[in-house]
């Protein structure tokens, strides 16, 4: 099975430090989306800095992880009978459209 979150090549650096564990960025970030704490006040606790929180979360968006995240858990608990669809909610808003827009 292909891995999920995607390989990224990572930013050239004079010396640098070793990559982060794509499994601490996911939790970090996860931290942040649901505490809805600001980059900058992700605790250090999680062994990640914000701006390698924050930049990794932008590339994963772009490669529409999170979609594909969400597909592989919907898929994973329908194929273990645990998604019961008879209590859906849908969600929508509606936008006023501007100077006669269609």
């Amino acid at each position: 099975m292909q891995p999920l979150i995607p390989e990224f090549r990572r930013r050239p650096q004079g010396g640098g430090t070793a990559p982060v564990d794509d499994r601490a960025v996911f939790t970090a970030i996860v931290f942040v989306l649901t505490s809805g704490c600001r980059w900058r006040d992700l605790p250090p606790s999680f062994g990640v800095s914000a701006p390698t929180a924050h930049r990794r979360f932008t590339q994963w968006t772009r490669a529409a992880l999170w979609r594909r995240l969400h597909r592989a858990v919907l898929d994973e608990l329908g194929a273990r009978g645990l998604v019961d669809w008879s209590r859906a909610i849908l969600d929508s808003a509606s936008v006023r459209a501007k100077k006669g827009a269609t």
